[in-house]
């Protein structure tokens, strides 16, 4: 049909839709695996990155390198957290799932072993293993979904720093569309039923609600692919 919807224009790399990572302070992730090596690690500083919602803090580990992790709560510039196997469970530590007691708030778990943490990385956030079986372990997540992980993830001990985040409010419009800038977001998602006629396939009709179907054809042109897009069955699901 023609129109240029904003998942379109997203894509095609313009300056309005990218990410300031030049701001970015670096990726987050825990130090490489030494196999039977603790490794211990000093808190050289507390940073703030435009592209992570927690504060990070700067480490330097025994082995030379030095790394970006989050922080989590009660953790100050000039302690030490370690990651090993037999190590003291207390908050900043990293260890494997496996060595980790049910029910222990956790956070930067780690999808495949050694990939240095992927879920449960935002502020205030934490999980918590709820069943160890053989060869996984069930982990319920800040979502109160639960996903299966391999017991070699590894994952740190506590509650991810700035849980009070949510809790200002942003008064403004414009500061929240300032603050979804920063990270990429696309800000305010509007409804294509509220749009005009030429700016998507539900707008129109000088009003709210159109009565237009929802459900698009697989083979619909781009333009009109847009709502349920071949969907199984519409409606209500009764219980």
């Amino acid at each position: 049909m023609g129109k240029n919807l904003i998942q379109q224009k997203r894509g095609k790399g313009s300056p309005r839709y990218r990410a300031p990572s030049f701001r970015y302070k670096g990726i987050t992730a825990f130090a490489r695996y030494e196999d039977g090596k603790t490794i211990t690690s000093s808190i050289t500083g507390l940073v703030h990155s435009s592209g992570h919602s927690a504060p990070l803090m700067e480490l330097k580990h025994s082995n030379g390198e030095t790394g970006l992790l989050q922080a989590p709560e009660g953790i100050k510039i000039g302690d030490k957290i370690e990651m090993g196997k037999d190590i003291e469970l207390k908050s900043g530590n990293i260890l494997t799932l496996k060595n980790i007691p049910e029910g222990m708030p956790i956070y930067n778990i780690e999808a495949q072993p050694g990939d240095g943490g992927k879920f449960v990385r935002a502020s205030g956030a934490f999980a918590k293993i709820i069943t160890k079986i053989e060869d996984s372990i069930v982990v319920e997540l800040p979502s109160s979904k639960r996903k299966t992980f391999s017991p070699d993830c590894r994952a740190a001990i506590g509650i991810v720093a700035g849980s009070g985040r949510t809790e200002k409010p942003f008064l403004k419009a414009g500061n929240k569309f300032y603050a979804m800038s920063a990270k990429n977001k696309l800000w305010p998602i509007v409804s294509g039923t509220s749009m005009n006629a030429v700016d998507h396939p539900f707008g129109g009709s000088s009003s709210h609600a159109k009565g237009i179907p929802t459900q698009a054809s697989r083979n619909a042109p781009p333009g009109r692919k847009v709502g349920k897009i071949a969907p199984k069955r519409t409606g209500r699901h009764k219980r």
